[in-house]
């Protein structure tokens, strides 16, 4: 499953970027998060409990980042399990754009994910469906723990900025 988008956040690219590296920002930020907990230079150890459709799932795991390039791009690849529900990873490529003179970002990501498990049963357009409500509760929460507004960007306008 591909998914791609691109949010628009009233903070300096700088703050952006802090925060994406902030396990207690990241920790309010992700919908359902019981733990977070940074794990070496260069990636992070969760636990967070999600409802994928009908399921109810609790997954563990972790996240690496890659292809650092502060405060403009990385990498994130991560993989986590869910027991008997199954299991799910993927890697997202986030780009971070500086726009309105540096007063404002452009968020984009671009990711791909595997499920496996009774999750994969569930059907893929349930699950991109709870997928994308999760990934907008995500950015309303980051926006607002970093002190941020965010709105959601048509993808179409790729490539014009403000």
């Amino acid at each position: 499953m591909e998914m791609a988008g691109r949010y628009r956040l009233a903070a300096r690219r700088e703050d952006v970027w802090r925060g994406l590296n902030d396990p207690e920002i990241l920790a309010k930020s992700i919908p359902g998060c019981q733990e977070l907990s940074k794990e070496g230079d260069d990636g992070f150890a969760a636990t967070v409990k999600a409802r994928l459709g009908p399921v109810s799932v609790t997954f563990k795991g972790a996240v690496t980042l890659e292809n650092l390039n502060p405060p403009a791009s990385y990498t994130l690849r991560g993989e986590g399990k869910g027991g008997v529900a199954g299991f799910g990873k993927g890697s997202a490529d986030v780009t971070l754009e500086e726009v309105d003179g540096g007063a404002a970002t452009i968020l984009s990501y671009a990711s791909e994910a595997q499920i496996g498990g009774k999750l994969a049963q569930i059907g893929s357009r349930l699950i991109r469906g709870s997928v994308k409500k999760l990934t907008g509760e995500f950015f309303t929460n980051f926006a607002a723990a970093i002190g941020a507004e965010a709105e959601e960007l048509p993808i179409e306008d790729e490539g014009e900025s403000s």
